[in-house]
């Protein structure tokens, strides 16, 4: 075994241009949820390459496939986020705003990154195997708008993890670390309310009319002055997406979106149950009509594996942190700086393994529905350094970093922890053991897996289809050309780092 991972250490060095490239070409992409069309093309074609045969439009979404190697057991699944984030566009290596394109999405999240740690990790091994006749199956898959939390349930229930012992996900952070167990994670449920009223002339005949808007509007003032009375540990978010017409019309149509999250399955199923009755309430009190409630996408809380968590920190502790170079540094505390937050640069100690944390610590946080993933077959995320610490995610800032040397080191980083671990689940059969023993007799021995999403509900492939058409030709321009630049940067002709004359 310890042969082999430094067989595999090395082969992840032999693939970091490889990395480094699709890092950049993903990040040069751009592209919001459900309509990560330019990078999955490129992602499978990477694959049939190295032999995968691929599946598309996996669950009924376009954009979503599985790439499949090998034969047998272990059945290894490996998967990473694809998608962008609204106005995030940003040019890489510069420490303060300056977009590629002004208004256009980017990789705010750093969902450009995850690819290249997994299908690096797979090449690898897969490699190790075909020269060794090692038994196994590797499965990569991609999580299609994860920030819509629009697909990994709908994968759930078309049986892609049915036969797959292990999962093993990629998510960039700012360090290289693993955990186990459950997390500041919610559970999260993304709804549509839709009302339908009576048009009329807004200022001839008002009184004819029946506003769909007021009853947005009074949905709206209700949910916050209930949150008063609702637990510290959920989080509730809404944007209107259709606000009526033109302002002469009583809009007969109105829509609300919500976010609602709560800390596991039973309490955020109550909370849409409010949230629907207060719907209700509004179109009573307006004489419209509460017309639909469209599920768009949801979310378990996580709960990670512990024996995989720990074998996964083993091989982490081995890998360590990259190397940063001064202008890494540089970029990273100009970047802070920016930001209004302490400079503290990049980070130089690994974070050690976190473990579940108690509920009555918990204080509500962000979603992803790799939970639901994790609800069905034992999972661990691996976070690895592509990032900068104490930036505000969801903005240009956290995209800042993502086609730098930085992305590159964190992602060859994680793809070399990445390897390590497919090793020890291929040649260790007692950690799969383990796995689903912890799985069966811990994880889910009081709490089992039902679906947030309604057996009717279907995946929500219309979001951010006109954002994408709005900005896709203008992105365009500015796609990375591999075959006649070796990094992203050298094409944008960006010195790096760029920061602000004092």
């Amino acid at each position: 075994m310890t042969r082999l991972k430094e067989e595999a250490i090395r082969r992840v060095d032999s693939l970091a241009r490889f990395t480094r490239q699709m890092t950049d070409q993903l990040f040069s992409y751009g592209e919001l949820g459900f309509q990560e069309g330019e990078t999955s093309r490129y992602l499978i074609d990477v694959l049939r390459r190295e032999g995968f045969t691929v599946e598309e439009n996996v669950a009924g979404i376009p954009t979503a496939w599985v790439a499949t190697w090998g034969r047998g057991r272990p059945v290894i699944a490996l998967g990473a986020d694809l998608d962008g984030i609204p106005q995030a566009s940003q040019k890489p290596g510069v420490a303060y705003r300056d977009p590629l394109v002004p208004g256009a999405p980017g990789h705010g999240e750093g969902h450009n990154a995850g690819q290249a740690v997994n299908i690096t990790a797979a090449i690898a091994v897969k490699r190790i195997m075909q020269r060794d006749g090692i038994q196994g199956t590797l499965k990569v898959w991609p999580g299609v708008a994860e920030e819509q939390l629009g697909a990994k349930a709908y994968f759930v229930r078309a049986g892609v993890f049915r036969d797959v012992d292990v999962c093993l996900f990629a998510h960039v952070d700012d360090n290289l670390a693993t955990s186990w167990g459950s997390s500041s994670y919610n559970a999260l449920v993304s709804v549509l309310f839709s009302f339908e009223g009576r048009s009329a002339h807004a200022a001839g005949s008002p009184w004819a009319g029946r506003s769909a808007l007021d009853a947005v509007q009074l949905m709206d003032i209700a949910w916050n002055f209930r949150r008063e009375h609702l637990r510290l540990q959920q989080r509730s978010h809404s944007v209107i997406v259709d606000g009526g017409d033109q302002p002469n019309v009583v809009p007969q149509t109105a829509s609300v979106w919500y976010y609602l999250r709560e800390t596991d399955y039973p309490r955020t199923v109550e909370l849409l149950e409010t949230a629907t009755r207060i719907a209700e309430g509004a179109a009573m009190m307006t004489e419209t009509k509460l017309a639909s409630t469209r599920i768009l996408g949801s979310a378990w809380p996580p709960h990670f594996n512990r024996p995989l968590a720990e074998a996964a920190t083993r091989n982490i502790q081995r890998v360590g942190l990259p190397r940063w170079t001064d202008a890494d540094q540089t970029l990273a505390r100009a970047l802070q700086r920016e930001s209004g937050g302490n400079d503290r640069g990049l980070a130089t100690r690994l974070d050690t393994l976190a473990g579940t944390i108690p509920e009555e610590q918990k204080r509500g946080g962000g979603s992803d529905d790799i939970g639901d993933v994790s609800w069905n077959v034992p999972t661990i995320s691996l976070r690895f350094p592509s990032n900068i610490p104490g930036l505000r995610w969801h903005s240009w800032e956290t995209a800042v970093a993502m086609a730098t040397p930085i992305a590159h080191k964190g992602a060859t980083a994680g793809a070399k922890a990445q390897a390590m671990t497919i090793l020890d689940i291929l040649l260790d059969r007692a950690l799969v053991d383990s796995a689903w023993r912890y799985f069966r007799d811990v994880q889910t021995k009081d709490m089992q897996y039902k679906p947030l999403m309604r057996a009717n509900d279907r995946p929500a492939t219309h979001l951010n289809a006109e954002l994408m058409a709005k900005y896709r030709e203008q992105m365009r321009r500015y796609y990375y050309d591999p075959t006649r630049y070796e990094t992203y940067l050298e094409q944008l002709r960006i010195a790096y780092p760029t920061v602000r004359a004092p």
